[in-house]
């Protein structure tokens, strides 16, 4: 897939509503992962992964690990507004290559 100019990724970004948690309880993400929201698995009270549509608009399904032993590892925090953020920046190597930050329910392009 043809990558989208940064300019527009970043119009995108602005224009499109903060992101929203929601969490699910078991060992796999949902299928289908809604548009404009991070969604957790949980399982025995403990975060392992968290999934996301790929912000450019590609589709792609995105899926970061959250516990302590694997590498690579991200930390997600929620602020005292609900909004969400996720570190360290996600990183396509492959297909549409986006570089991107989640910072309290905004995506943050790289350039």
């Amino acid at each position: 897939m043809k990558k989208k100019p940064l300019w527009w990724r970043r119009l995108v970004a602005a224009l499109a509503p903060r992101r929203k948690l929601k969490i699910v309880d078991g060992d796999m993400l949902p299928e289908k992962l809604p548009l404009w929201t991070l969604v957790i698995a949980r399982d025995d009270g403990e975060d392992w992964s968290v999934g996301m549509r790929c912000p450019c608009g590609c589709g792609e399904r995105l899926e970061m690990m959250l516990l302590r032993e694997v590498k690579p590892r991200w930390d997600v925090s929620v602020d005292s507004r609900g909004h969400i953020s996720l570190h360290p920046s996600v990183w396509q190597r492959e297909g549409c290559k986006s570089h991107f930050w989640v910072r309290s329910g905004k995506i943050i392009w790289c350039d």
